[in-house]
């Protein structure tokens, strides 16, 4: 018996570590990519043959030609704008449907699931209409404003969360005269840091690694390109030659900030799933 489990775990580790060789190569393949001297879209071996920091710095260096740095500072811009106004609105919404009874309330939350359920690309061509109307298409704000007027809708997660508070607490502080304000914000907000955490986390990837609605929205417009929209312009054909390291370099510079998120707020990113899971 003692034999067979040994086998077993034996059996187990292998895939895993197949899998992780499988899952870090295209990573690897990046990394080399970016610090390959040679230029050119295809090469006829893995390890370059000249290591380099050059295509790191041309991402910074000709702003006329390659304003890398500009994309970079408008997609952080919308990011935090969006991740900081759309957890408020979905902290706002679920806490609203999760410590109040309305009439209406459950209709109300099959009608936000249902609408959910599109994509939100059906919608893009009238969004970008309305937005062209009112004189705010090809700006950072229509970003902005796009985000949030949707994320009511992703309250579910949210709501999962705050349902596993107490309602005692609310009631305790009721009867010593607080308001629905400040039990939202003294005693809602300090005990939901997980999912609040794992909102702001969702809502900055979102924003940050969007690229359809951008695409549409600046059409050919470069130096009002988001990062995820300035990198597909450096792998068109009549460019992908002579961009495509940088475009690696570029790739590796776009997942920092993700990365660093991740490594700093893990904890609280599987505190928040967990316990909407459990609600």
């Amino acid at each position: 018996m003692a034999r067979k489990r040994k086998i077993g775990n034996a059996i187990v580790y292998l895939i895993l570590i197949v899998m992780s060789v499988i899952w870090l190569f295209p990573i690897l393949w990046v990394v080399l990519t970016s610090l390959r001297g040679e230029p050119g879209y295809y090469v006829g071996y893995f390890f370059p043959k000249q290591i380099t920091f050059q295509n790191y710095i041309n991402l910074f260096t000709n702003p006329s030609v390659l304003p890398f740095g500009r994309w970079w500072v408008k997609t952080m811009i919308v990011a935090i704008c969006g991740c900081l106004i759309n957890t408020s609105i979905i902290l706002g919404v679920s806490f609203t449907l999760s410590r109040t009874r309305f009439k209406g309330r459950t209709t109300f939350m099959k009608i936000l699931m249902i609408i959910g359920m599109f994509p939100g690309f059906m919608s893009m061509l009238a969004v970008y209409n309305i937005l062209k109307g009112i004189g705010l298409n090809q700006s950072l704000v229509a970003l902005i404003i796009v985000g949030a007027a949707s994320a009511a809708m992703g309250y579910h997660v949210c709501k999962g969360f705050l349902d596993t508070i107490p309602k005692a607490l609310d009631e305790a502080a009721t009867i010593d005269g607080a308001t629905r304000w400040q039990i939202f914000t003294k005693i809602t907000i300090p005990l939901s840091k997980p999912i609040a955490i794992y909102t702001l986390l969702t809502n900055f990837l979102g924003a940050w690694s969007d690229y359809i609605f951008p695409s549409m929205l600046f059409g050919d417009q470069q130096s009002k390109y988001t990062v995820a929209v300035g990198l597909y312009w450096m792998t068109d054909f009549r460019r992908i030659d002579n961009y495509y390291t940088q475009f690696a370099a570029g790739a590796l510079v776009v997942a920092i900030p993700i990365v660093i998120l991740f490594i700093c707020l893990q904890k609280f990113y599987v505190e928040g799933l967990s316990g909407s899971v459990k609600g």
